[in-house]
């Protein structure tokens, strides 16, 4: 693995972690009304501390962009989600509640989990599938299950809505990686005309812009406890889906690597639920818990 795109990973985890914090600090003072409307982003933009969320991400992006064009989607991914462990220190900082056994348990097991994987995964580079039914495929199944998931949450407006409005928002950008990976080849082999020609990079902002909505959404209706681990979990697996799918990545495919591949999935995902509800994370305010007074606008 290089140590410069473990570097630029890691450094974007953190970005994205302080900015996921700050973020829902703002949001959860929104008004209700605004919920899965643009006019969200609309109010906060007038909030500095949103706004140095916002900063923060742009920052985790671009290192992450950077990232995926010198690494595999399927290496970056696990290292991205460690974003979780500065979202719980910067909460720590905030709350001042101890890490625990829990906190410790989550940390072991993500930690674990992304070294795990990518040490019995060995993600490579190889030659990505021309194929374009395949493409689509992959990245309509993606695109689907998020509008499905937002779909429902906006109809039921239970409690299981910021979790399901953050899957969604997950999903969008585990296909936003993989549309930047191919946009970052496209400018890397004729520039900015090869670039502007595709569709990639416009698929890109169209899919940050409607993951910002629905992350802000979760932020706003709950605690980041209820939605950033959902976020967290997601983006990584689709990234991987998307990776092997069809960009070419290669994984080790023996018995031993495809068990030790899914066990280390497993312990990251379990490490993120566990350290997302560590009592460290931001509760959020009294406004933003009873998402199940909500009502459709």
């Amino acid at each position: 693995m290089s140590v410069l795109v473990l570097v630029l990973s890691v450094s974007a985890a953190c970005c994205l972690g302080f900015g996921f914090v700050l973020q829902q600090n703002a949001a959860s003072h929104a008004p209700l009304s605004d919920f899965l409307s643009p006019r969200l982003l609309l109010d906060l933009i007038r909030v500095p501390r949103w706004l140095g969320g916002i900063g923060l991400m742009a920052c985790g992006m671009i290192l992450g962009a950077v990232a995926l064009g010198k690494g595999e989607i399927s290496l970056v991914e696990p290292l991205l989600a460690t974003n979780l462990l500065f979202a719980l220190a910067l909460s720590r900082h905030q709350t001042k509640q101890p890490l625990g056994r829990q906190g410790w348990a989550g940390l072991l097991l993500l930690a674990g989990g992304v070294s795990a994987f990518i040490v019995a995964g060995q993600p490579e580079g190889g030659n990505a599938v021309s194929d374009p039914v395949r493409h689509w495929l992959i990245i309509g199944i993606m695109v689907g299950l998020a509008l499905l998931l937002t779909t429902y949450a906006k109809r039921s407006l239970r409690s299981s809505t910021p979790v399901l409005l953050s899957l969604a928002a997950g999903l969008l950008y585990g296909v936003q990686d993989a549309l930047t990976r191919i946009s970052g080849q496209r400018f890397g082999e004729g520039g900015w005309s090869e670039l502007i020609t595709g569709w990639q990079p416009y698929g890109v902002l169209v899919l940050g812009v409607t993951g910002l909505v629905l992350v802000q959404s979760a932020f706003e209706t709950a605690p980041l406890r209820m939605s950033l681990p959902a976020l967290t979990a997601a983006q990584p697996l689709a990234g991987i889906l998307c990776g092997v799918g069809f960009l070419g990545d290669r994984l080790r495919t023996d018995a031993g690597a495809l068990a030790w591949e899914a066990a280390g999935l497993a312990a990251v995902v379990v490490g993120i639920v566990l350290l997302g509800l560590h009592p460290a994370m931001p509760r959020g305010t009294s406004k933003a818990k009873p998402t199940l007074d909500l009502q459709p606008r």
